[in-house]
């Protein structure tokens, strides 16, 4: 599983759609804080490609930029929460959420956790690199991951879901590198900062493995969690 844990045939659910346009409007709402120009705001930029490729609507993006921009008068603030800890069996795990309640969150947060453990700030970063993550798809059989990575400057690949790969970089050349890459034939499907861990763990047998999703999707179907990076390899 690696970097980044996704809850099995989630994009089955007749509510996938909305979660992850849910997730997708607070963080261009928090990206356009910054400015509503995708051209001098990296991070508003990466988001909305994100949004673009996965269909929302027009009037939803603009009104989430205007939102976080200020645009519409509006007071409503999200704040970006990190919770740290294990899942059961000791997987480490960091969890993102984005929230306009940070006391209700981490209450909620510590429930979710009643079957794994919420560890303190810094308990399991530290087993984590912090990366840009590129998802890209090859535009043809020819297109070479390894190559590809050299010339857009990132630091390593790895294969990724249904025949995409995914590019690790250093935090600060994801905008970069997610640009380089249509020229070395790959067409970018998502671009954003996460956690990479260092060592995954290993050899769970498939009921310890039943426990360990049941887990994860509990804490993926809370409103506000926004990103999941697991220590489990896979």
């Amino acid at each position: 599983m690696g970097a980044q844990w996704k809850v099995k045939h989630k994009e089955a659910a007749a509510n996938a759609k909305g979660k992850i346009f849910g997730k997708l409007v607070k963080e261009i709402t928090i990206a356009a804080r910054n400015g509503a120009d995708v051209a001098t705001n990296a991070h508003l930029r990466l988001v909305v490609e994100q949004a673009k490729k996965a269909s929302m609507p027009r009037e939803t993006l603009e009104r989430a930029i205007k939102k976080g921009s200020g645009q519409l008068g509006e007071t409503v603030q999200y704040h970006r929460v990190t919770y740290e800890g294990f899942a059961p069996h000791q997987v480490p795990l960091i969890v993102e959420c984005v929230t306009d309640n940070i006391n209700r969150t981490v209450a909620e947060i510590r429930v979710a956790f009643r079957k794994g453990q919420l560890g303190a700030s810094g308990s399991v970063a530290w087993d984590f690199n912090h990366v840009g993550m590129i998802e890209a798809a090859p535009d043809s059989p020819d297109a070479d991951p390894e190559m590809a990575a050299i010339e857009a400057g990132a630091q390593d690949f790895e294969p990724g879901e249904d025949g995409a790969t995914l590019f690790i970089t250093e935090p600060a050349d994801l905008d970069a590198v997610q640009k380089a890459l249509p020229e070395q034939g790959f067409t970018v499907l998502s671009a954003k900062l996460g956690y990479q861990p260092k060592n995954p763990v290993s050899g769970l047998t498939d009921e310890q493995m039943a426990e360990v999703e049941a887990f994860l999707e509990g804490l993926d179907n809370h409103d506000d969690v926004q990103d999941m990076f697991v220590g489990l390899a896979g």
